[in-house]
């Protein structure tokens, strides 16, 4: 299993549902991202990376391409 994991940034709002089906968003500052290979991508943050989602890819590349997500490296 190859896993790749990025540094990046939230720059603008990445929306989440929790399990309640309330809607949150991924707060702005850096976060890491990483990818299984697969069709879901993990967006890590918090200040010891206590705090992460699972992303289907496609929401993922839109919130690139959009400029709400940067990836650092």
């Amino acid at each position: 299993m190859d896993i790749t994991t990025h540094r990046g940034r939230v720059t603008g709002p990445i929306a989440y549902r929790v399990n309640n089906g309330r809607e949150l968003h991924i707060p702005m500052g850096p976060c890491l991202i990483e990818g299984l290979g697969r069709q879901f991508i993990d967006i890590i943050w918090g200040a010891r990376g206590q705090r992460c989602v699972a992303l289907p890819l496609e929401e993922v590349q839109a919130a690139h391409s959009q400029g709400h997500l940067v990836l650092i490296d």
